[in-house]
């Protein structure tokens, strides 16, 4: 199995980089990934390190790998086989980034530990560690750096929390050699991100990389090996709802409901439960048909609470 250390990084995608590592189709790597926030926050950090930040130096992806045969047209296959972890990660609030970032405008760091027996994120609170690359994706068509902050149809930042280990992920290729990379790593997160940052966490990542031929995608497709959700389906979820002309106002007024739930029933901070409306919650769109509102649900499952 070849490997990537974590130094071998990049910020930005460019189809200029060059590759620190070819592969052949069917080939396994194991890829060393730093943090969403390339290093700058440890254990021992603080909530003053979140406000001095140096967003220049966060999001970097491993890479890039170059595919031998890849091509535009072709799909890049990524099946995703195992993960190294940390055993630590941070949740942090940002100012300025996140869904509510107009109710929350003060930095909150909260620092996790975690094992094979899950993610202790507080007394009485344990998430199941479920490990995926939010950032995943190949380099795009057009000349120049592109940021990584945004997804695109070439992958990127997507935060699938799905793509964990026996997924497979379809790639659009759109330059010779695919120049894939991977970064972003999670511990745990909920589907929505709400705050901006999941279970940020560095960690190494083995994949298996093959191609289909003329697949012709416009945007990445996948597959799971099993159901989603069952790890925290058994004792069952309680749900709020926004409901909204705009999906995002929808989203927004849901997860205020799920804070407010989360600080009557459990007797979370207002920072404290965001943080977990981001690692826990999953945000689902109920219907988009009834003109003129539409329902977004957040999803809390009972199950993470002792």
């Amino acid at each position: 199995m070849k490997t990537i250390h974590r130094d071998q990084h990049h910020f930005g995608w460019n189809n200029a980089n060059a590759p620190v590592l070819h592969v052949a189709p069917g080939e396994t790597v194991s890829l060393d990934v730093v943090d969403a926030g390339g290093g700058q926050l440890s254990r021992s950090s603080t909530v003053g390190d979140v406000a001095a930040l140096d967003f220049a130096r966060v999001n970097p992806v491993t890479g890039p790998v170059f595919v031998d045969g890849a091509g535009p047209g072709d799909a890049l296959v990524v099946e995703v086989l195992d993960f190294e972890s940390s055993g630590w990660g941070w949740t942090a609030i940002i100012p300025g980034f996140g869904l509510l970032a107009e109710d929350f405008l003060d930095p909150f760091l909260h620092i996790t530990s975690y094992g094979a027996g899950g993610v202790e994120f507080a007394p009485g609170i344990r998430l199941p560690l479920r490990p995926f690359p939010g950032t995943i994706g190949v380099a795009p068509a057009e000349p120049g750096q592109h940021s990584i902050v945004p997804p695109r149809e070439v992958g990127g930042n997507m935060d699938i929390r799905d793509l964990t280990r026996g997924a497979r992920l379809w790639l659009p290729i759109q330059v010779p050699g695919a120049l894939f990379s991977v970064g972003d790593t999670h511990a745990a997160q909920g589907d929505g991100e709400v705050c901006g940052t999941a279970i940020e966490s560095p960690m190494a990542i083995t994949l298996r990389f093959d191609l289909l031929k003329e697949a012709r995608l416009r945007r990445p497709q996948f597959a799971l090996p099993e159901p989603p959700t069952r790890h925290v389906d058994g004792r069952g979820y309680h749900a709020t709802t926004g409901i909204a002309p705009d999906l995002m106002q929808a989203a927004k007024d849901s997860i205020r409901d799920m804070i407010d739930h989360l600080g009557r029933e459990y007797r979370l901070s207002p920072e404290l439960a965001y943080t977990l409306c981001s690692v826990a919650v999953d945000l689902r769109i109920s219907e988009v048909v009834d003109v003129p509102n539409w329902v977004v649900s957040a999803y809390l499952p009972k199950a993470i609470f002792a």
